[in-house]
């Protein structure tokens, strides 16, 4: 479902973080525009070993990533990233392309 959004989703941010493994694979990126975290995907078999922790300690170093939104509807996604500092500061009934998912823009203090 995904993959036909990816190219374009890819080429719109203008930072774009890979994380590959030993044979030069990529299983995790996440994408910044400015202060925001625009993109963070893991592979499903490589969740839970700390990539997103990795990736997303590096963008809030590097390059003061400090707000983002997430979709409601995904809470291991949300308890994430307030396990990583961010704090829901508004919440939308559609998301940023007008669609009926609710949406909660999230910052870091």
């Amino acid at each position: 479902m995904y993959q036909a959004l990816f190219p374009d989703a890819l080429t719109a941010v203008p930072i774009l973080i890979v994380e590959t493994d030993p044979a030069g694979d990529p299983v995790a990126f996440m994408g910044i525009d400015g202060h925001k975290l625009e993109m963070l995907f893991i592979s499903p078999e490589k969740r839970g070993r700390g990539l997103g922790r990795k990736l997303l300690e590096y963008g809030m170093e590097k390059y003061g990533v400090n707000e983002l939104v997430v979709n409601e509807q995904n809470p291991q996604a949300r308890g994430f990233y307030e396990h990583m500092g961010f704090a829901v500061r508004e919440r939308s009934e559609l998301d940023e392309q007008g669609n009926p998912y609710p949406i909660l823009f999230m910052e870091r203090g």
